[in-house]
């Protein structure tokens, strides 16, 4: 068995690469490196899921592996990621875990872990668990009799989310049209609910899931549904969210796409505004177009890059006590009010700021010009030989010399593959492709 956590948990297709077995392993080895034991209390494990039919069968699985390791199991149900993040804080529970896998295709899902407090986990922990499900540590000694978990549903979970969610609402937002997709998703449990009562009015696609239509032609990964619903209607604005609702983008009125970077622009300028923003400084990963960074310095906000991934977005959030970031992806954090992505926090706070200002979404996402990009995946050999190479330093060196200010080159080798992808920002298309075909010529020829 190869390494188990990529960058966002444990995922894979269902009952095939994730089985009911690795899911009852790896829920005792998360019991057992997280849970506080003190010797006198039982740990707490909060449990949720997406609507994915294979979500059954493996939330059967992790509560069933926490119950053995003498874990007390609070059954939260269908809820969004960020509500079981929320949830594992709210209760003082030593662990979350989330089944889900965001916004993969029905056939695959994930399990994602929280540590005590809601927070993804950091990758020596990761490690820690990987290790011991990989080695058998965790299926030693086993609790029995009155030491075995119990397991017991917490019902009041998705309204206490809600209430969260509505109290960060710093402007209600009256009469705003709004297109909500739930991707057949986590989001349909709640979401509309939320864009309701904080003043919106709001249609629903997406929201009919049925075990397996989550991601199926809808949500953040599926655009063109919204863009015409949005169009249809004559709504303000339409929202995306993905199987789990850690994600959030948006169209406008006219059914223009409106990135992360722009949504976090947004965002970002709405905090500065209101001296919320922490040390006027966000954070953005290497992937963010060259545009938000200028309209981030043009506005005296101040950027770090993290690498790609939002729990490094996090880690940067935590470590320099910052309070917003995100990625192009759709994933913002606002670290005043979550622990992690959370897409519904996100649509609120986009329709707050629309309606403070009186501004169209169109309007808002105008202050990013995003600068032309060409992305290639260049099949390689060696990835490793080609970030070595003093060849394609050079190359990379001459190409950012030649844009200067006005555009940038970005190399990154895959995690998983052999592959470097080029990613090449410049003034114009014509521009980027030339520059980006240039270089995956010299990365091509790397051996």
């Amino acid at each position: 068995m190869g390494r188990l956590f990529g960058t966002d948990g444990v995922r894979g297709r269902a009952n095939a690469d994730l089985t009911p077995e690795l899911a009852l392993s790896v829920a005792r080895a998360a019991a057992g490196v997280l849970a506080d034991r003190d010797g006198t209390s039982r740990p707490v494990a909060v449990v949720g899921r997406d609507p994915r039919a294979s979500g059954e069968m493996l939330e059967a699985a992790v509560v069933a592996g926490l119950a053995s390791a003498g874990a007390e199991v609070l059954r939260v149900g269908v809820l969004p990621t960020p509500a079981v993040a929320f949830l594992t804080a709210e209760t003082g529970a030593d662990l979350g875990v989330m089944i889900s896998a965001s916004h993969n295709p029905m056939p695959d899902n994930g399990i994602k872990l929280f540590s005590r407090g809601g927070h993804k986990l950091p990758d020596a922990v990761e490690a820690a668990i990987e290790s011991t499900v990989l080695t058998g540590d965790g299926t030693g000694h086993r609790p029995a009799g009155a030491d075995i978990g119990r397991v017991r549903d917490l019902p009041g979970g998705t309204a206490d989310y809600v209430s969260h969610l509505l109290s960060t609402v710093p402007s209600p937002v009256p009469g705003l049209r709004v297109v909500v997709d739930c991707a057949h998703g986590s989001a349909a449990t709640c979401a509309p609910e939320v864009y309701r009562r904080a003043g919106a009015e709001v249609t629903v696609i997406g929201g009919e899931p049925d075990g397996w239509n989550t991601n199926d032609g809808v949500g953040s990964t599926h655009l063109g549904p919204l863009v015409e619903t949005v169009r249809a209607t004559g709504a303000d604005l339409g929202i995306a969210h993905d199987g789990d609702a850690d994600r959030c983008l948006a169209v406008t009125a006219t059914g223009e796409v409106v990135d992360g970077d722009a949504i976090l622009a947004v965002c970002a300028l709405g905090l500065k505004e209101r001296g919320a923003l922490a040390q006027d400084t966000v954070v953005a990963t290497v992937m963010s177009n060259l545009g938000f960074h200028h309209t981030m310095r043009d506005a005296g906000i101040a950027v770090q890059t993290t690498a790609v991934g939002d729990r490094y977005v996090l880690e940067a959030l935590r470590a320099h006590g910052l309070s917003l970031g995100g990625e192009q992806s759709g994933h913002l954090v606002f670290l005043d009010h979550a622990t992690t992505g959370d897409g519904l926090l996100t649509g609120l706070a986009l329709l707050s700021r629309m309606a403070a200002t009186g501004a169209s979404l169109a309007e808002l996402a105008s202050v990013v010009q995003r600068l032309p990009q060409t992305l290639v995946n260049v099949p390689v050999r060696d990835r490793l030989a080609v970030v070595e190479s003093e060849v394609v330093a050079g190359a990379v060196n001459a190409a950012e010399e030649e844009l200067g200010d006005d555009g940038r080159v970005l190399l990154r080798p895959s995690g998983t593959e052999q592959l470097v992808r080029v990613m090449v920002e410049a003034p114009t298309q014509e521009r980027a492709d030339g520059i980006a075909r240039a270089l995956a010529e010299v990365v091509a020829a790397v051996e």
